[in-house]
């Protein structure tokens, strides 16, 4: 007999769960993971898990979560091609330095590893030793940069590709700034049968990460700092050796001690040489600029002088699936 309508004859379905605060956590992580790939299935276990258990540890409150949901829409919202607002937030969270940390093959004999950053891209041009990464119309006072790539044995590492990035003399990266039609203080270089590498550029400058948005606003409310520490960024890459993402960190900064995105390390602190070497400027076509010392008018230029040293290429290890 078919039961009337608005009715109770319909039995409830004995296995749905009557979900607790205690009982939940198990249950979602069950219907979250009935896939096969089982490092898949251990990052979403984690994820639950620990995100769960902060919302149990701290007792969230639903004025609290609604604060949180639409700080992180606002994120999303800030994101363009030039400007990555969750890479932003990782950054000043600390995550990206984690793991970098985790994730660098460097052992003591080697090089140390330091954050991306947001404003990496891969539109950099390549040029012979010795070209420069600057536009004529580039604000900065002229440096020049060279180095050797090196193995753990000291000897010197050919066809080494060394990506360099950084900011102008006015503390912006190109993609800031409108006024770059292309590529500008970036560009790629390899190093020569000596390991050698040698270019021109400008002197990098402090400079504020994007703080007119939401991750500049959590800046805010924890009292931090959005100035970098002026650095020059490096990617270093071959075949037979592992990729290496550092940066070089100017000591001289007043902000080497708060980087907002903690990429600075002891190891990769600098620092600039003054240079008066007017054969070396002569050489490399090195533009001198005028700067006072001791209430003397000098010329010449900075210079930015570091080896770097690459680990061979290791076996991939296999990925954590289980605690």
């Amino acid at each position: 007999m078919a039961p009337q309508a608005g009715g109770s004859s319909l039995k409830p379905d004995s296995s749905l769960e009557d979900l607790t605060i205690d009982n939940l956590t198990p249950h979602v992580i069950r219907m979250s993971t009935r896939v096969d790939d089982a490092r898949v299935k251990y990052l979403t276990t984690k994820l639950i898990q620990h995100l769960h258990d902060f919302v149990r540890d701290v007792q969230l409150q639903t004025d609290e979560w609604e604060v949180a949901w639409q700080f992180l829409t606002k994120v999303g919202q800030t994101c363009t091609p030039e400007r990555q607002e969750f890479v932003l937030l990782s950054d000043v969270l600390g995550i990206s330095a984690l793991v970098d940390a985790i994730n660098s093959k460097q052992t003591l004999e080697a090089t140390e590893s330091s954050v991306l950053g947001p404003f990496f891209n891969d539109a950099a041009h390549l040029f012979e030793n010795g070209q420069s990464i600057t536009s004529n119309e580039v604000a900065g006072e002229p440096m020049f940069i060279r180095g050797t790539i090196l193995d753990t044995a000291g000897k010197p590492i050919e066809k080494a590709l060394v990506d360099i990035w950084e900011t102008d003399g006015n503390g912006f990266y190109d993609m800031q700034d409108s006024e770059y039609s292309g590529p500008d203080c970036r560009g790629k270089f390899y190093s020569d049968h000596n390991g050698k590498f040698h270019l021109k550029a400008v002197k990098p400058v402090d400079y504020p990460i994007p703080n007119d948005g939401p991750v500049g606003t959590i800046l805010s409310i924890f009292d931090r700092d959005c100035r970098r520490p002026a650095h020059v960024h490096y990617m270093i890459t071959h075949p037979s050796y592992e990729k290496l993402v550092t940066a070089l960190y100017l000591r001289e900064s007043e902000f080497i001690n708060k980087d907002p995105v903690f990429g600075a390390k002891l190891g990769l602190v600098v620092d600039l040489i003054w240079s008066e070497d007017a054969a070396l400027a002569e050489a490399y076509q090195v533009p001198l600029f005028e700067r006072d010392i001791s209430n003397e008018k000098r010329q010449g230029f900075w210079l930015l002088d570091r080896d770097f040293v690459l680990v061979p290429k290791q076996s991939k290890e296999g990925r954590k699936t289980h605690d």
